[in-house]
């Protein structure tokens, strides 16, 4: 460090993968609602399957590579006026997400592998199912997996909130580390 301080804002790496993170999850749940009102045995079904199945590899790629650059490169501090108990909320809600976001995909993974289906990637390539088939395994894993998703869903309204609250309630520069560059340094 050269006496600046600590950066403010995430780096552009950090910032990228976060926001191709919420995108990609956006997009997956919608899949995943849409594979609700199709009619099963169809091939629109096989389709929306497909997508969200690759989408969800996307996010497991995403979350993965967040999780590599953040033991790599630490987050930014957060500021010292916020209480104790928000800091405490603010990092169980970014690690419950983190373990949420990685187990989710895992789930649906295994879920298709213990049913003897190969997992295709966009198309581009399979991921076999490595496992043997079971049909008991299979619904664990699609139950964890679709119970995960209420957990997700308040796990997103707490960060959206929370946004919210550093953003326009108190405006204390919180959202402002995940959307500035990472050049700003504290002053």
């Amino acid at each position: 460090m050269n006496g600046e301080g600590p950066p403010v804002a995430y780096d552009g790496l950090a910032r990228f993968l976060h926001w191709l993170t919420a995108l990609l999850v956006a997009i997956v749940v919608g899949l995943g609602w849409a594979l609700g009102w199709t009619p099963r045995n169809t091939a629109s079904r096989d389709f929306v399957l497909w997508l969200h199945r690759s989408v969800g590899l996307l996010v497991l790629v995403a979350m993965l590579l967040r999780l590599l650059w953040r033991w790599r490169r630490r987050p930014p501090p957060l500021p010292e006026s916020l209480p104790l108990g928000a800091a405490l909320l603010a990092r169980a809600t970014h690690y419950s997400l983190y373990l949420l976001l990685i187990l989710m995909p895992l789930a649906g993974y295994l879920n298709a592998a213990f049913e003897g289906h190969a997992v295709s990637f966009f198309g581009l390539f399979v991921l076999p199912p490595l496992l043997r088939e079971d049909d008991r395994l299979s619904q664990f894993a699609i139950l964890v997996h679709l119970a995960g998703q209420y957990f997700l869903y308040i796990l997103i309204a707490l960060h959206l909130g929370a946004a919210f609250l550093h953003g326009v309630v108190l405006r204390d520069g919180v959202v402002w580390r995940m959307l500035s560059p990472a050049r700003l340094r504290r002053g």
